[in-house]
């Protein structure tokens, strides 16, 4: 009698490496970065020692600076949001310093008219900032132009139902996503967004072709499904949710052509939707039109989208 395999329902277990940007270490268990923190306030200490011996008792001093030389410690070990705390605190600083309000003025932001009384003025407070957008432009082939930050590709990637999946299933994907995650040579974006979807032009595009059905049944089904999008748009809380794949590729060293590395990008692309595909993830590439319009939504995220891209899920 065959005897049925119990381990056909058994989980698979595949290794990701789950750190594979770390920083080298430099000196025992510390990175550059940490290394040159710890000297630095190990000379400093050591010069301040060095200039108050004559009139500061060695306990006196040692006193003084426990507390400097526990934030030195800190700022090199420690870490906050996955980042060492030093990049942390200059990512604040810089966040302090950079002005909160922003608009769309390439033109610049023209001040008040003079007929505005001071206390008006006053009480409308510092005016907007002119915002400077962080791509120079985007190609005919949809690569986003970064300036000194090298080039981006964007493509979006269908979904994979994975709980629905049997153990072996599960499996199969998980080995395919890794033998992916292991082939890439340069940094990759997974971005998921939420979006508002407008369905009133897909309803009204169903009322308007539902005549031009063959037969009168399927003519009053387009109706009944278009009356049925027409009420959910009336809500104005259907979200779509969409993954966008950005692959990047930095600035081609000197006497390289600058285009190469959009050539690169979309050649990044391509092997993703190559790797992927055994995942049963589909990946496609967004042209010039499309980047513009992600972009775009990503800049003004409240306006309502059209749901054509097959890639959203309605959520």
């Amino acid at each position: 009698m065959h005897q049925p395999d119990e381990t056909a329902d058994t989980p698979y277990a595949t290794r990701i490496p789950a750190d594979i940007s770390r920083p080298d270490r430099l000196l025992g268990p510390f990175t550059a970065r940490q290394t040159a923190i710890l000297a630095i306030a190990g000379l400093v200490l050591y010069g301040g020692w060095w200039a108050t011996r004559p009139f500061i008792a060695p306990l006196a001093y040692t006193a003084l600076v426990i507390p400097i030389a526990a934030a030195a410690a800190a700022l090199a070990l420690g870490r906050r949001e996955g980042i060492g705390m030093d990049r942390f605190l200059l990512a604040a600083l810089a966040h302090s310093r950079t002005p909160k309000r922003r608009v769309h003025a390439p033109e610049g932001v023209p001040s008040l008219p003079r007929a505005v009384p001071c206390r008006w003025a006053r009480a409308a407070g510092a005016p907007p900032t002119a915002m400077n957008m962080p791509y120079g432009g985007i190609t005919a082939d949809g690569v986003l132009d970064l300036g000194t930050e090298g080039k981006a590709a964007l493509a979006t990637c269908s979904t994979v139902n994975f709980e629905l999946r049997s153990a072996a299933e599960q499996h199969c994907l998980t080995a395919a996503f890794a033998r992916w995650l292991n082939s890439l040579t340069g940094p990759i974006q997974l971005l998921v967004r939420c979006h508002r979807i407008d369905l009133a032009p897909l309803a009204d595009t169903l009322q308007r072709d539902a005549a031009a059905l063959p037969h009168p049944a399927l003519e009053q089904a387009a109706r009944a499904h278009a009356e049925f999008l027409a009420g959910l748009a009336i809500d104005g809380n259907l979200l779509g949710r969409q993954i966008v794949l950005v692959a990047r590729e930095q600035n081609a060293s000197h006497g390289i052509r600058r285009d190469t590395g959009a050539g690169r990008a979309l050649q990044r692309l391509d092997e993703a939707a190559r790797a992927l595909g055994s995942a049963e993830i589909t990946v496609t590439a967004l042209d010039a039109e499309q980047s513009a319009a992600l972009v775009g939504a990503a800049c003004n995220p409240d306006t309502p989208l059209s749901p054509a891209a097959p890639e959203s899920d309605l959520t």
